[in-house]
């Protein structure tokens, strides 16, 4: 006797034989084929559920959307980092117009520049003396207007810069006994 689905059924035979069908063990007359044709199909083809399907395409859409803001992104930082490096060949060009300037009056009033392409640039200079001799302070700030873009571009920089045409005689000189009188002090040799 074999048990099928918690019921058991004999097997008849048939001239001896007994039939395998589906694994399980059937007799080979007419009825018992009929019978088992009518019966239910223990194996279901896979397939996903609807329920899958909708978790998958929800996945898909997030990772879309986290990509596609992800090249956005890049693209504006790409875009900024272009208009940043248009504008530094712009200020190299007028801060080397402050670095030519010999008399310190003219470069305290700054300039303005045509920097081509219907942009001009604007810049102006505040400058300290240091305890150093001819060292002076530097605080560079240019504006360049560009008709192409809504606000103008600005730059501000300090810097420390080495200019002896820069210097007052009277200060320097004063700078200059300052400096020996602290190296008299260091030698700990008194005039």
């Amino acid at each position: 006797m074999t048990k099928l689905r918690g019921a058991s059924i004999a097997p008849e035979r048939a001239g001896g034989r007994v039939r395998k069908f589906h694994g399980d063990t059937t007799p080979s007359s007419g009825f018992a084929r009929q019978s088992a044709a009518r019966a239910p199909r223990l194996h279901r083809t896979p397939a996903f559920t609807l329920l899958e399907v909708l978790v998958a395409l929800a996945i898909f859409a997030m990772s879309a959307v986290v990509l596609g803001a992800t090249y956005v992104n890049a693209l504006n930082a790409y875009q900024a980092a272009g208009r940043r490096n248009e504008y530094d060949a712009d200020v190299r060009f007028v801060r080397a117009a402050l670095l030519t300037q010999p008399d310190r009056d003219k470069a305290e009033a700054g300039g303005d520049l045509d920097l081509g392409g219907s942009k001009r640039a604007h810049w102006q200079t505040d400058i300290a003396p240091t305890d150093t001799v001819d060292l002076f302070s530097v605080t560079w700030t240019c504006t360049i207007s560009d008709p192409a873009r809504r606000q103008p571009y600005r730059a501000r920089q300090t810097f420390l810069l080495l200019r002896p045409t820069w210097s007052d005689p009277v200060e320097r000189t004063a700078l200059l006994d300052k400096v020996k009188q602290r190296i008299l002090e260091l030698q700990e040799v008194t005039p």
